[in-house]
């Protein structure tokens, strides 16, 4: 077979072990961390689900409980879960009645730790058979319709901010030959904590990303999928400080397609990026198991500098920025993007690693700065993962 670009092996080989040696620091800071969304979205797939009378989702408020207690979140906050179902025997759906109402796991007495870690396990493998059954339910109805869809997919975007609405405008596209409805996010939610909960009327620019609203959009287009006998896939976006948990939420539904990408957060969303790196793993392995096609956001950024960087012309890239590129698609040398960077050095203290500061004040109100820049926690070796 002719190579496209003509590498030769050694090149190739080369290439990948630089990719390798430039990854795995991170990695290794990665695999030793977890976050607020990381454990919020373990809970998750376990049965935590619902809300308190003022919005406020279950898993948040266990995550919360544990974090001001003391106790943190690093051994794993589906243990407490665990150990809370078996301390007062009640079903999931029961305990999350109760936490809504107002009960603070995390001063309950500790159940016995086996019985506790146990009944974790069960709890999350409940979680993924359901997430393995709505995999098999996918790749069956693609079997049976296999080749009427387009090739490639007619990609068709909803975005009116009301669930219901969304749903006549996708059916209706659907119907007219769209293979792919991606509903767009509502502006801003990727730096919402917390995932709303619900079905939602009113958004800006897009729709909320809910568990119900997952779930009203994938039965809506199963309807004209039966009808067309074609399969319709479902995308949504889960980038932002959510990221494992609409992850958990689009596996639970069903979801066909996810935006998953933490340099969006970044470089879009000012997101702190030891917590967003440590996040996308985490989704990221529940996208795998449950079949989800990930895409990337290099589109994003190709349209927003095309339409945003001015390229100062120059004869080469000032040696002061280090935050210099050299323009696609011209000459090295001749045009180069001159921004000064705008990251300070992180620098290391006695317990930690000092996260790394904005030279300017973050476009953003004081609680949203404070949650884009909550550090990883880290791991215990007791953390149950959905993995």
């Amino acid at each position: 077979m002719r190579k496209k670009l003509g590498l030769s092996e050694e090149r190739i080989a080369r290439g990948r072990e630089l990719a390798s040696s430039i990854v795995e620091p991170v990695m290794a800071f990665v695999r030793r961390h977890t976050t607020v969304t990381v454990e919020r979205a373990t809970l998750r797939v376990a049965g935590a689900d619902g809300a308190d009378p003022d919005g406020i989702p279950v898993p948040n408020k266990i995550v919360d409980s544990l974090l001001a207690s003391g106790r943190g979140i690093g051994s794993g906050t589906l243990f407490c879960y665990a150990s809370a179902v078996a301390r007062t025997t009640l079903s999931p759906a029961e305990l999350n009645e109760r936490i809504a109402g107002g009960l603070d796991i995390a001063s309950l007495p500790q159940a016995d730790p086996e019985r506790a870690r146990a009944l974790g396990l069960e709890l999350v493998a409940s979680g993924l058979a359901r997430i393995a059954a709505s995999r098999k339910r996918r790749e069956s109805m693609l079997a049976e319709w296999t080749g009427r869809n387009h090739d490639p997919l007619f990609y068709l975007i909803v975005a009116t901010g009301n669930i219901y609405e969304d749903v006549e405008q996708a059916k209706a596209a659907a119907r007219r030959g769209a293979d792919v409805i991606a509903v767009i996010r509502t502006t801003a939610q990727s730096l919402l904590d917390y995932v709303p909960y619900g079905a939602t009327t009113e958004g800006f620019g897009g729709t909320y990303a809910t568990q119900e609203n997952f779930r009203i959009m994938r039965e809506a287009l199963d309807e004209v999928s039966r009808e067309e006998r074609r399969y319709v896939r479902l995308t949504n976006y889960a980038s932002g400080l959510c990221m494992p948990e609409i992850a958990a939420m689009g596996a639970l539904e069903r979801l066909d397609m996810m935006l998953n990408d933490s340099m969006y957060g970044i470089l879009f969303r000012d997101i702190n990026m030891y917590r967003t790196f440590v996040d996308q793993r985490f989704s990221r392995m529940i996208d795998a198991y449950a079949g989800i096609i990930i895409n990337t956001g290099e589109d994003n950024y190709l349209t927003t500098s095309d339409a945003t960087t001015r390229p100062i012309p120059c004869s080469r890239a000032s040696s002061s920025t280090s935050d210099s590129r050299t323009r696609p698609g011209f000459q090295r040398g001749s045009w180069a993007w001159v921004t000064p960077s705008r990251w300070t050095r992180p620098s290391r203290t006695p317990s930690s690693t000092s996260w790394p500061r904005r030279r300017w004040p973050v476009r953003s109100s004081a609680s949203i700065r404070s949650s884009t820049c909550r550090r990883p926690s880290t791991c215990q070796a007791t953390s149950f993962r959905a993995s």
